[in-house]
């Protein structure tokens, strides 16, 4: 495990020796042994200053440019800078709050988990509890974040209009210490809401932000649970689906990587490529196959 949380140093704490996932060799569809984060390299941990600042400050330059484009009636430009907000926070900015690899404090870690999440009108806290507890419990029946890998395709879109309010129930039921933080940024939340539509007589800018927002946080059980997994897989490196080639590339903008992120979670967004080139022969050597589309 590494602990990030202590004035922003990485303490490594284990890790430093191989790990083995699952099953013993000698039962059957045993996994064999994985590098350690230390064998694959540490420089997978490190996050720079720069790129700190860099990521942070990118869900707030996308809000700022939604409202300068949409401001000036630049319709498309502020439907993008949504589009890439709603994708960079869940998916990866938000999503390395969640497991603390930025290297932050504590305290300004959670904050900016709460703030950030908050631009897209989402619960961060509610956000790591469904998620951490999808590490720990995908493919059991009781994982909620991972429960559209098992649904259809159809009851998978069904599943995204109802997943944000799904979440913030299924945590605010949930016995924990962040209980009180939940409960906070849910009130927020659809505060947040209510003012932005409040406002629609004076101006549509507020409310077509919340809409798009809302609508983007939709797609989140697709991409997330129902395309990357396989509930079926009797390891762990059959539960996750491998992607690899420069078209998924280019359409994930270097975020598929969900096998990856699995095995070592303390690896934070902006070194997953780096890591995937690392894990590719113990890939190969396990007879792990990788989706490609097109090359």
């Amino acid at each position: 495990m590494i602990d990030t949380t202590r004035g922003g140093k990485l303490i490594i704490l284990s890790m430093l020796t191989p790990r083995r996932l699952a099953h013993p060799m000698n039962e059957p569809n045993a996994e064999p042994t994985l590098p350690s984060v230390a064998e694959l390299g540490l420089d997978l941990l490190k996050v720079s200053p720069a790129r700190r600042v860099l990521t942070l400050a990118t869900p707030f330059a996308c809000v700022g440019a939604y409202f300068t484009f949409a401001h000036s009636r630049w319709w498309p430009l502020a439907v993008l800078a949504l589009m890439y907000l709603s994708f960079v926070t869940y998916g990866s900015i938000s999503h390395d709050l969640v497991h603390r690899t930025l290297g932050l404090p504590r305290r300004r870690n959670e904050l900016f988990l709460t703030i950030i999440e908050l631009l897209a009108f989402r619960s961060g806290h509610a956000y790591r509890l469904a998620h951490l507890h999808h590490h720990a419990r995908f493919p059991h029946d009781d994982d909620i974040e991972g429960a559209a890998a098992r649904m259809s395709f159809c009851r998978t879109i069904l599943e995204g209009v109802i997943f944000q309010p799904k979440i913030m129930i299924w945590a605010l039921r949930r016995r924990h210490q962040m209980r009180y933080l939940v409960v906070i940024e849910v009130v927020i939340a659809f505060a947040l809401l209510a003012v932005c539509f409040a406002v629609l007589p004076w101006t549509p800018v507020f409310a077509v932000y919340a809409t798009l927002m809302v609508m983007g946080g939709w797609v989140i059980p697709l991409v997330t649970s129902y395309l990357p997994h396989n509930p079926d897989g009797l390891t762990a490196l059959q539960q996750t689906r491998l992607f690899r080639g420069k078209v998924f590339s280019i359409i994930a903008m270097e975020h598929l990587y969900h096998l990856e992120h699995h095995l070592y979670p303390m690896v934070p967004h902006h070194n997953w490529p780096k890591l995937a080139k690392r894990l590719d022969p113990v890939f190969e050597s396990t007879g792990v196959r990788p989706i490609v589309l097109g090359f």
